[in-house]
Protein backbone atom coordinates (compact mmCIF):
# COMPACT_ATOMS: atom_id res chain seq x y z
CA UNK A 1 0.00 0.00 0.00
CA UNK A 2 2.80 2.44 0.88
CA UNK A 3 4.71 1.76 -2.34
CA UNK A 4 1.47 2.32 -4.32
CA UNK A 5 1.15 5.78 -2.76
CA UNK A 6 4.80 6.51 -3.53
CA UNK A 7 4.31 5.35 -7.10
CA UNK A 8 1.25 7.58 -7.49
CA UNK A 9 3.23 10.55 -6.17
CA UNK A 10 6.13 9.81 -8.51
CA UNK A 11 3.71 9.78 -11.44
CA UNK A 12 2.85 13.40 -10.66
CA UNK A 13 6.49 14.46 -10.52
CA UNK A 14 9.00 15.24 -13.20
CA UNK A 15 12.75 15.67 -12.93
CA UNK A 16 14.19 18.89 -14.29
CA UNK A 17 17.21 18.11 -16.44
CA UNK A 18 20.21 20.39 -16.55
CA UNK A 19 21.11 23.23 -14.25
CA UNK A 20 18.49 24.82 -12.02
CA UNK A 21 19.55 28.44 -11.81
CA UNK A 22 18.90 30.07 -8.51
CA UNK A 23 16.70 28.39 -6.00
CA UNK A 24 16.46 24.67 -6.81
CA UNK A 25 18.94 21.83 -6.88
CA UNK A 26 19.79 20.77 -10.44
CA UNK A 27 17.98 17.56 -11.43
CA UNK A 28 15.63 17.61 -8.42
CA UNK A 29 12.16 16.20 -8.85
CA UNK A 30 9.22 18.57 -8.66
CA UNK A 31 5.49 17.91 -8.35
CA UNK A 32 2.36 20.02 -8.42
CA UNK A 33 -0.71 19.88 -6.18
CA UNK A 34 -2.88 17.04 -7.46
CA UNK A 35 -6.08 18.28 -5.79
CA UNK A 36 -5.79 21.87 -7.00
CA UNK A 37 -9.08 23.78 -7.40
CA UNK A 38 -8.66 26.86 -9.64
CA UNK A 39 -11.78 28.58 -8.26
CA UNK A 40 -10.68 28.20 -4.62
CA UNK A 41 -7.20 29.48 -5.49
CA UNK A 42 -8.68 32.68 -6.95
CA UNK A 43 -8.49 35.93 -5.05
CA UNK A 44 -5.96 38.08 -3.28
CA UNK A 45 -2.70 36.65 -1.96
CA UNK A 46 0.18 38.23 -0.06
CA UNK A 47 3.79 37.18 -0.60
CA UNK A 48 4.95 35.61 2.65
CA UNK A 49 8.32 34.34 1.39
CA UNK A 50 10.15 34.84 -1.87
CA UNK A 51 13.65 34.79 -3.31
CA UNK A 52 13.13 38.42 -4.32
CA UNK A 53 14.32 41.00 -1.78
CA UNK A 54 11.66 43.55 -0.88
CA UNK A 55 8.69 41.37 -1.79
CA UNK A 56 7.51 40.34 1.67
CA UNK A 57 3.93 41.52 2.03
CA UNK A 58 3.46 42.34 -1.66
CA UNK A 59 -0.03 41.62 -2.98
CA UNK A 60 -1.06 39.53 -5.96
CA UNK A 61 -4.59 39.19 -7.27
CA UNK A 62 -5.55 36.03 -9.18
CA UNK A 63 -9.03 36.73 -10.60
CA UNK A 64 -10.48 33.50 -12.03
CA UNK A 65 -12.76 33.66 -15.06
CA UNK A 66 -14.40 30.26 -14.45
CA UNK A 67 -13.10 28.94 -17.79
CA UNK A 68 -9.52 28.06 -16.91
CA UNK A 69 -7.74 31.41 -16.80
CA UNK A 70 -6.77 34.10 -14.31
CA UNK A 71 -6.42 37.85 -14.71
CA UNK A 72 -3.25 38.75 -12.81
CA UNK A 73 -2.46 42.01 -11.06
CA UNK A 74 -0.29 43.25 -8.23
CA UNK A 75 3.43 42.66 -7.72
CA UNK A 76 5.55 40.09 -9.56
CA UNK A 77 8.10 38.65 -7.13
CA UNK A 78 9.80 36.22 -9.49
CA UNK A 79 12.84 38.28 -10.52
CA UNK A 80 15.76 40.08 -8.94
CA UNK A 81 13.48 42.92 -7.84
CA UNK A 82 9.71 43.47 -7.50
CA UNK A 83 7.90 44.42 -10.70
CA UNK A 84 4.37 45.30 -11.71
CA UNK A 85 2.25 42.21 -12.42
CA UNK A 86 -0.41 42.48 -15.08
CA UNK A 87 -1.58 39.87 -17.53
CA UNK A 88 -3.33 36.58 -17.90
CA UNK A 89 -2.47 33.06 -16.79
CA UNK A 90 -4.07 29.90 -18.14
CA UNK A 91 -4.41 26.60 -16.29
CA UNK A 92 -2.54 24.36 -18.73
CA UNK A 93 -2.25 21.10 -16.91
CA UNK A 94 -3.42 19.03 -14.00
CA UNK A 95 -2.52 19.88 -10.45
CA UNK A 96 -2.16 23.63 -10.63
CA UNK A 97 0.11 23.95 -13.64
CA UNK A 98 -0.37 27.47 -14.92
CA UNK A 99 1.16 29.37 -17.85
CA UNK A 100 1.25 33.16 -17.65
CA UNK A 101 1.44 35.46 -20.68
CA UNK A 102 3.15 38.14 -18.59
CA UNK A 103 5.00 38.15 -15.29
CA UNK A 104 6.81 35.24 -13.68
CA UNK A 105 9.30 35.38 -16.56
CA UNK A 106 6.51 33.84 -18.67
CA UNK A 107 7.59 30.49 -17.27
CA UNK A 108 5.16 27.77 -16.27
CA UNK A 109 4.11 28.35 -12.68
CA UNK A 110 3.30 25.27 -10.64
CA UNK A 111 1.22 25.34 -7.48
CA UNK A 112 3.34 22.90 -5.50
CA UNK A 113 1.02 22.83 -2.49
CA UNK A 114 -1.96 24.58 -0.99
CA UNK A 115 -3.38 23.81 2.43
CA UNK A 116 -6.88 22.34 2.50
CA UNK A 117 -8.46 25.70 3.37
CA UNK A 118 -6.53 27.65 0.70
CA UNK A 119 -4.88 29.92 3.28
CA UNK A 120 -1.29 29.21 2.20
CA UNK A 121 0.12 28.19 -1.18
CA UNK A 122 3.59 27.35 -2.48
CA UNK A 123 4.42 28.27 -6.08
CA UNK A 124 7.50 27.46 -8.09
CA UNK A 125 8.86 26.72 -11.52
CA UNK A 126 10.41 23.51 -12.79
CA UNK A 127 13.44 25.58 -13.88
CA UNK A 128 14.02 26.73 -10.30
CA UNK A 129 14.19 30.39 -11.26
CA UNK A 130 11.70 31.29 -8.55
CA UNK A 131 9.69 29.92 -5.68
CA UNK A 132 7.42 31.65 -3.23
CA UNK A 133 5.00 31.17 -0.39
CA UNK A 134 1.70 33.03 -0.69
CA UNK A 135 -0.80 33.57 2.12
CA UNK A 136 -4.25 35.06 2.37
CA UNK A 137 -3.24 36.82 5.59
CA UNK A 138 0.08 37.69 7.22
CA UNK A 139 1.72 36.59 9.38
CA UNK A 140 1.44 32.96 8.34
CA UNK A 141 0.53 30.58 11.13
CA UNK A 142 3.76 28.82 12.23
CA UNK A 143 2.60 25.28 11.41
CA UNK A 144 1.51 26.31 7.90
CA UNK A 145 4.79 28.19 7.34
CA UNK A 146 6.73 25.08 8.41
CA UNK A 147 4.65 22.90 6.06
CA UNK A 148 5.29 25.34 3.17
CA UNK A 149 9.05 25.18 3.79
CA UNK A 150 8.91 21.38 3.85
CA UNK A 151 7.14 21.41 0.48
CA UNK A 152 9.83 23.70 -0.94
CA UNK A 153 12.55 21.37 0.34
CA UNK A 154 10.74 18.28 -0.98
CA UNK A 155 10.65 19.90 -4.43
CA UNK A 156 14.38 20.59 -4.48
CA UNK A 157 14.41 24.18 -3.26
CA UNK A 158 17.53 25.08 -1.33
CA UNK A 159 16.71 26.02 2.30
CA UNK A 160 17.07 29.74 2.93
CA UNK A 161 17.08 30.74 -0.76
CA UNK A 162 13.34 31.42 -0.95
CA UNK A 163 13.45 33.72 2.08
CA UNK A 164 12.04 33.97 5.53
Amino acid sequence: MIWAAALALAACAAPEPGPAPGLRTAGAWISSASLFDPARFAGQWKVAESGTPGCAGATQDWRYDGRGAYALSGVDCSGAKPRHLSGRAVVTGPGGRITPDAGFGREPVWVLWVDQDYRVAVLGTPSGRFGMVLARDLPVRSDLAAAAREVLSFNGYIPGKVGR
